[in-house]
């Protein structure tokens, strides 16, 4: 008898049977985290709650307080996940050795970082629809193309991504933390999120302006709240965020 001939046969799975099988567990990992679930879920939900009900901030543009707030908060959830979450979960599992014996398996390297973007998606998915139905139980009126809305959240994505991982792969992870969430609460004050970039001096509004969130923020406004085009101007900030992250993750990342 050979090992051919045993059932179940030896060996490693199917690359793609391995990278579902692994895009499920970081799902449902990041799903039992409750310090993830408030980042990620709570957060960007009391903030569109709380900002449509009560004149705290300013907004502008026609429609409701809601109209405004709604594109910038689904900006904050691709962040929350694709950079906040997925830098502190990646950062602590390089710590502890998780990233270093799973380099070790069958699963290849490229396809545990894909698990990683999936996770990211599927987050992001049910946080765009937990988001969009109390936003539209709220009022909101959405316009535009969803295509250009679909676009600008998959480049988005890709930005947040290439940054959270680069950070994650090269910090320690105690200021893997520390600095993932104070980039969060920046760029949630200063990123357009909440606050319109025309609040600030005219002096540091144009660097503001190149800030991923501030990108993908004002596309989702200029299309959901305004009914425009596709924001290549926009688009064109995120591909350039989106380059220069994953490409400098892939070249300094280190698994251990």
């Amino acid at each position: 008898m050979t090992a051919t001939d045993l059932t179940p046969r030896p060996g490693a799975a199917p690359v793609g049977r391995m990278l579902l099988a692994q895009t499920a567990l970081e799902t449902r990992m990041l799903l039992r985290n409750g310090e993830q679930l408030l980042l990620t879920v709570v957060i960007p939900t009391v903030l569109l709650v709380l900002f449509s009900a009560v004149d705290v901030v300013d907004v502008e543009g026609p429609g409701e307080r809601v109209d405004f707030l709604a594109p910038g908060l689904l900006a904050l959830a691709v962040m929350s996940t694709a950079f906040t979450g997925q830098a502190i979960a990646t950062g602590f599992e390089r710590r502890y050795g998780v990233l270093k014996r799973l380099g070790a398996t069958p699963l290849p390297r490229w396809a545990l970082l894909s698990a990683k973007t999936g996770c990211v998606l599927v987050t992001e998915l049910l946080q765009v629809l937990l988001l969009s139905g109390i936003a539209l139980a709220l009022g909101w009126s959405p316009h535009g193309n969803p295509l250009a809305v679909l676009l600008l959240l998959v480049l988005g994505t890709a930005a947040f991504s290439g940054l959270g991982l680069l950070m994650a792969g090269t910090l320690r992870a105690e200021a893997t933390l520390a600095g993932a969430n104070l980039v969060f609460v920046l760029l949630l004050l200063a990123g357009g999120v909440v606050v319109p970039l025309s609040k600030f001096p005219g002096a540091v509004r144009p660097v503001l302006e190149l800030l991923p969130i501030s990108a993908l923020s004002d596309g989702l406004r200029s299309v959901l709240q305004l009914g425009g085009g596709v924001p290549w101007a926009d688009l064109g900030v995120l591909a350039g965020w989106s380059v220069l992250g994953l490409a400098a993750a892939s070249r300094f990342f280190r698994w251990e």
